[in-house]
């Protein structure tokens, strides 16, 4: 039963870091912040389960989170890297 919980996290995942990818490339105006400015409020919409979103949307929204935490970290880290630190 587990196995499409995990198919779930990986599609989700994978689709949000595919997109954030790609609007870092087509979008000159995309920078750290915004996406830090979308993390904070995905954490937000993540604590405000007052209604109860179910298995579902916790899994949705724990792998978009984790994607958004992942890209910003690789973005940081490739910054660092051209400065480099």
């Amino acid at each position: 039963m587990a196995e499409w919980h995990d198919e779930k996290y990986r599609e989700v995942f994978d689709g949000t870091l595919s997109g954030l990818h790609r609007r870092r490339a087509i979008d000159p105006k995309f920078s750290i912040e915004d996406a830090e400015n979308q993390l904070a409020h995905l954490y937000i919409l993540d604590g405000n389960d007052w209604l109860g979103r179910g298995s579902l949307g916790d899994i949705i929204s724990q792998a978009t989170i984790a994607a958004y935490e992942l890209f910003i970290h690789e973005w940081k880290a490739e910054i660092g890297g051209k400065n480099g630190g």
